[in-house]
This record gives structure tokens, sequence and C-alpha cells, in this order.
């Protein structure tokens, strides 16, 4: 195994296995915990290293994200999210994840333009929308759609050319959106809105969900601007599980739009994208602020099925940074909607205001989280829970296609294939030992 120039070897684990001693080397990260490489385990001790989840598994290196969730910090190629979210707009966050460094003016609008040129679909894939039933999820629109960009986009599929992969990059993050707004558009009975590329990434984006031919839809800067900061939150979140199925599902030489596809429908479990609109309807569960407390209790019951959605992270052990910069964008965005026009906003805020003073919520470092300030800002802004996970994956986009660009320009890179603690029956003989009962 070639190690990369990043790769820092300083020291080596020793591993004793019936007496026998294997020295495993140690690698040194940039930030973060160091790592131990297993990679000639097998071939040497005959023996594979059990971690269900790979939560404990580095499975790959990465110069893209960095995360320490015991200090809530979040970076980008080395820039704060808070930063980034202050200063910078989605699409030169993008350009950032991909090309690894902020892009100076000229460069920005030169990728701008390349951005705004493949926002149009082409007109074909109208009829696959068609073809959904009217009541389909947009998810369900988003995975299909995104998978068949590739029957269209038939010059940008050879990932081992270079501009080809540019190429498909940009298309994805471009037509993320128009398919996003399409799949909006048709759960709600409307007409497509075509995109007007003189508008900015997250104008665009609403311009296409609000819109309609009887009206002009009026662009509030103040929304735009919560669209796009969520957006940038969104981009990208290191190995979590779309991503990585982004990395999988290309470490087999499929095409790019494939691998998006597979990212999109990861994403949306319930215990990844769909987060932030579970977190929706248990406020619509609680109903109101009289049965708030009621509820926590029934949160701090062990034997309650009940979960308060959108409080804790699985990575972030102190407040999530993401979750700082959305409340304080929250806030202004309920004051510019009126938060009197929707007892599910007030209720929300409600709640925020007692978990963050209540001891036990404290203690456990259950902080309200990115999921929690999102949908309640989405459904502000005025998207149902079901676009919630589309918006999160037309962000994602850009990280994933970050992703997979790093992985396929990796010397070292193979087709991922994880192994398994089998602990199923031995040998049999066909014919014997058949079963008497019939338990099917």
């Amino acid at each position: 195994m070639k190690l990369g120039k990043s790769k820092n070897k300083s020291k080596a684990a020793k591993l004793i296995i019936d007496n026998k001693t294997y020295n495993l080397p140690i690698y040194n990260s940039t930030e973060g915990e160091s790592v131990i490489d297993i990679s000639k385990l097998h071939s040497q001790a005959n023996i594979f290293t059990y971690d269900p989840g790979f939560t404990s598994t580095a499975s790959c290196e990465s110069k893209i994200t960095f995360i320490d969730g015991e200090k809530g910090i979040l970076r980008y190629r080395g820039y704060d999210i808070e930063d980034l979210a202050n200063k910078s707009d989605f699409i030169e966050v993008v350009n950032l994840l991909i090309y690894g460094d902020l892009p100076n003016k000229k460069q920005l609008k030169k990728y701008k333009n390349l951005i705004s040129r493949h926002t149009l679909l082409h007109e074909q894939i109208i009829n696959f929308f068609q073809g959904f039933r009217r009541d389909a999820h947009p998810m369900a629109m988003m995975v299909g759609v995104m998978g068949a960009l590739s029957s269209f986009y038939q010059d940008s599929l050879d990932i081992n050319d270079a501009h080809q992969r540019q190429e498909a990059t940009r298309r994805i993050v471009a037509k993320s959106a128009t398919i996003g707004a399409m799949s909006y558009k048709y759960s709600i009975g409307q007409s497509f809105v075509s995109p007007k590329n003189s508008l900015s990434f997250s104008e665009n984006f609403l311009h296409m969900c609000f819109s309609n031919s009887a009206e002009n839809y009026k662009i509030s800067p103040l929304l735009a601007k919560a669209m796009d900061t969520i957006f940038i939150l969104h981009a990208d979140h290191e190995q979590n599980a779309s991503t990585s199925t982004v990395r999988l599902a290309g470490s087999s030489g499929a095409n790019p739009f494939a691998c998006i596809a597979a990212g999109v429908s990861s994403l949306w479990g319930p215990a990844h994208g769909g987060a932030n609109q579970a977190a929706l309807e248990m406020l619509e569960e609680i109903g109101s602020s009289k049965n708030i407390h009621k509820f926590i209790k029934k949160a701090k019951n062990k034997n309650d099925p009940f979960k308060l959605m959108g409080f804790g992270h699985r990575v972030y052990k102190n407040y999530d940074p993401r979750a700082k910069i959305l409340k304080s964008i929250c806030q202004k965005v309920l004051k510019h909607v009126g938060i009197k026009n929707d007892p599910i906003l007030k209720l929300a805020m409600d709640l925020e205001s007692i978990a963050l003073k209540d001891k036990y919520f404290i203690e456990k470092k259950l902080y309200p989280n990115v999921d929690f300030y999102s949908g309640i800002i989405l459904r502000a802004i005025g998207f149902p829970p079901e676009m919630f996970t589309v918006i999160f994956a037309i962000a994602r986009t850009a990280g994933w296609t970050a992703q997979w660009t790093e992985m396929t320009e990796d010397p070292i890179q193979k087709i991922g294939r994880p192994r398994q603690l089998y602990t199923g029956k031995k040998s049999l003989i066909y014919g014997k030992n058949r079963s008497k009962k019939n338990t099917r």
C-alpha cells in the first residue's frame, strides 16, 4: 500500500493474537484522532475487525471536511463554517469543496456562469414526472430523475476523463435545484417554472418553487439569504451515511449521476436527512405549548418510545455549530413572516426556551440541532415537511460531488468490500434435516 503524501506514520500499535505480535502502523491526522492501519491484518493474521456501522473505522483519507464533535467545530477545507455562512454564498462554497481553495472574483464569476448554463433540464425529462403518481413523495421523484440524468448527458459519464468529471459535477449541482423545484411543483399540482439565470442559486430555487403563471413571486432578500445559508450549512458533513454511500457506489466505477442518486436514496432515511421533517412532525404531535412539559417528561422516560426530535446529535457533544448560526437566522425569519401566523412556529420557540433551561437536557448536552432550526425556517419560508429532505439533498450535492471527485482521483482507491461476522448455519446436505414445523 502506497501512503498518501498527507499520511504521517509516527508510531505503531501492537496487536497480540495467540502469542503472536502484529505491528500496525498509526497515522496522524492533520487534526483530530489518529488512525490504525489494519489493511494488511487479514493477510498477516487471517482475521478481520468487527465494527458495526463503521463508527470506529476511517474508510478513506480526505482533505475536504473536518469535524470536532466535542468542541463543536465544523470546517470546509480549513475554513470555519461560521465564516463561510456569514461571508460566502453557496456556489462559492461548492467551488471551495470541489477544488480545494476559495476562488478569486474572476474565477468565481466564471464558475457561477458555468453552473447557471446547466440549470435547464432536457424537455423530455418532463415525461419522467408525468409517470409519477400525483401523491408521490418529492424525494421519490428526486431519486428517480437524478439517476435518469445519465441517459441524457452521456457526454459526461467517463469518470477517467477530468473534463467530463468536472462537467458532471457542475450539471449535478445546477440541475439538482431544478429537479427539486419541479418535484415540489408536481406534488402540489402546479406547472413547472423555468429557471432564471440572472438570479443567484438560492433566489432561483425560490423563484422556481413559488412563482406561477398567475403572479410573480417577489423574492425576499432575507429569505434568500436564509435559504443560501441552509444550503451552505448542509453542503458537506464528512463521511456520513449518504456520503459513504456515494463513495461506495463510486468505488465500483459507476457513473456520477448514479452515485449521487444512491446518495439521495440514503439521505431519505428518517435517521439521516429526514430528521428535520421528523422534528416538525413531532411539533405537530405535541400540538400546543401547554403540552410541552408532558412530552418532555415522556422524552426522559426510558420506557417511553417518544423521542424529542431535533435535539442532540450523534457527532456533536457540544452545541452544533450549524445550529448556532441558524438560531440567529431563525429569529429574523420568524419576525419577517410573523410568528403569530403559525402556532407550530410559536410552539417550536417555546419548546426551545424550556428545553434549554431544563437540567436533564443541559447535563446530557441535548441542545437544539441543525434539524430543529432548519425545519422551522423552511416551514416559515413556505415549504411543507415533505420538501425538507429534498432541500437537504440539493445542498449536499456540493459535498457528494466533491467527495466523489476526491475518491475518483485517489490513486489507492479500491472497490468497497466490507466483511462480515458470519453467525449462520454450517454446511448442510440438501434433503436432510428438513424442518418438520411449518412456521412460515
